[in-house]
């Protein structure tokens, strides 16, 4: 099932439960093609997001936004150390 696919499902399955409720395994297949969806979302970002980069304009250095996230989180941990 395409992404297509799988959301016309999801909006049919909404629109039948406000008109008239799911079953059981309606609310099942429900949370699942949800679930996919988000994780399908979650991994085109994440593929959007390894594509950028940071410059930084003093030096002229690029960065791949992952690697500039990664060395934040150090320099923000090596602060919380030196209090």
């Amino acid at each position: 099932m395409t992404m297509d696919e799988k959301i016309a499902r999801i909006n049919a399955l909404a629109h039948k439960a406000k008109a008239e409720g799911l079953t059981d395994e309606e609310k099942e297949e429900q949370a699942q093609l949800r679930r996919d969806y988000i994780d399908s979302v979650k991994a085109n970002l994440k593929s959007q997001l390894n594509a950028l980069y940071v410059l930084d304009e003093k030096t002229g250095k690029k960065t791949k936004i992952v690697d500039f996230e990664r060395e934040r989180a150090a320099r923000a941990g090596k602060k919380k150390e030196n209090r």
